[in-house]
């Protein structure tokens, strides 16, 4: 039997439940160990649900949400859109947010959502995509990494219930013209890269309303 093969299309209101599902679910089993446990038990799938449709219905075409659907189920999730320098939107790309179900984690979702994320920032003329991932998320950073995004050297920790959780910056260049300019990883990252809800850390480093 042939594995089901992932199409990625842009979010709409309907898929909110499901990302938000996606979402908490992602931080509670990928940063086990790595941000306080209180933290991870607070975050609400309910919550989350009703923040993206709030985004959703004041969305202003700057940032773009997709999902990953194989045999009508919604499996990843990506959001971009400009990357921010504190409160300002600059020229080039941020990827706010990847995540994929844990089940499908290898399947080449992850891969299908980075590549059209790629090839939409390459089409509205941004020359490097950033994103921010977790230190000590060392898969993530090897998925990134081989899809041809490399640390910069820029830190910048987000606070999680009084800790400091240490995140760094990775970039890529988007004029090579290719989504994984190395062969295809064998995996695909955690389902989770960027802050839940009511984080206290700065803008930049959550999906804007």
């Amino acid at each position: 039997m042939s594995e089901p093969t992932a199409v990625v299309r842009e979010m709409t209101l309907d898929d909110c439940a499901a990302v938000a599902a996606l979402r908490v679910g992602g931080w509670r089993g990928a940063y086990r160990g790595l941000i306080p446990q209180s933290y991870l038990d607070a975050l609400s799938v309910e919550q989350d649900a009703e923040r993206h449709r709030a985004r959703l219905a004041d969305r202003d075409g700057t940032v773009v949400n997709l999902v990953a659907e194989e045999d009508g189920r919604l499996t990843g999730w990506a959001c971009h859109g400009p990357y921010r320098d504190g409160e300002l939107r600059t020229e080039d790309a941020e990827l706010y947010a990847l995540y994929v179900d844990p089940g499908r984690q290898g399947g080449g979702v992850g891969r299908a959502l980075l590549a059209d994320t790629v090839r939409r920032c390459t089409a509205a003329g941004h020359e490097r995509v950033f994103l921010w991932v977790l230190e000590g998320n060392a898969r993530a950073r090897r998925f990134y990494e081989r899809a041809g995004f490399r640390a910069d050297g820029a830190e910048e920790p987000f606070e999680a219930h009084g800790v400091a959780v240490p995140e760094l910056r990775y970039v890529r260049d988007l004029r090579d013209g290719s989504a994984f300019p190395d062969p295809p990883p064998a995996m695909d990252p955690p389902p989770a890269m960027d802050p839940p809800p009511f984080t206290g850390r700065p803008p930049a480093m959550d999906p804007p309303a």
